[in-house]
């Protein structure tokens, strides 16, 4: 007797192909092209991309990471919130030198429309520092987050992050206290959406 053969079923037929568009800070333009089952099971997915990817600019862009988080899927796009931005682990590196100081703080913050972040500054001097100059540094940028991010939106936010000008703002207040080699933002990470205060699960 003839065994019966089992059809196996082809996921990938199952599976459509949406395009997936950053958020209205970075202008809506496309970052990724990704496969998905069904609407539902795509929200809350993560889309990692450079800043090159959407600024199509300078190479040395591709030392920015950018995470965007899948919040609505209709027909064949994506929408999409800022979840994360960082230092790839090459330039991280790249700016670590010896006979420098690395003064790193960390602070969480509110955007004026809501959204939670947590913010890891990173400073680099040009030698090494003492306590209380590391001290006054960190006072410094603290100071200058709290004073700035509470007064943007998400959408400000999100882009003077990843464009270096909080960085600038940063910088531009620690002259005062020492000439620094270095500074900013090494790690931004969205811990609470605006519309739920409910802590989004790490990715």
């Amino acid at each position: 007797m003839a065994r019966k053969t089992r059809k196996i079923k082809d996921k990938w037929k199952e599976k459509r192909w949406v395009r997936v568009l950053a958020p209205d800070s970075f202008n809506n333009v496309p970052v990724a092209y990704v496969p998905i089952t069904d609407d539902k099971n795509a929200v809350g997915r993560v889309v990692e991309v450079t800043l090159f990817d959407i600024l199509k600019g300078d190479p040395s862009q591709h030392q920015y990471k950018l995470f965007f988080q899948i919040n609505k899927v209709s027909e064949d796009k994506a929408t999409t919130i800022f979840k994360r931005y960082e230092y790839s682990k090459e330039f991280l590196r790249s700016l670590i030198r010896r006979g420098s100081s690395r003064i790193n703080f960390v602070i969480d913050t509110k955007t004026k429309d809501g959204y939670s972040f947590r913010i890891k500054v990173l400073t680099l001097s040009h030698r090494e520092l003492n306590t209380s100059r590391k001290h006054a540094l960190r006072l410094e940028a603290k100071k200058q987050i709290e004073k700035i991010v509470p007064q943007m939106t998400i959408d400000e936010f999100a882009q003077a992050a990843c464009y270096g000008r909080i960085n600038g703002d940063i910088m531009a207040a620690t002259k005062k206290i020492i000439r620094v080699r270095h500074v900013g933002l090494e790690k931004v990470k969205l811990l609470r959406t605006s519309e739920e205060e409910v802590a989004l699960l790490e990715a």
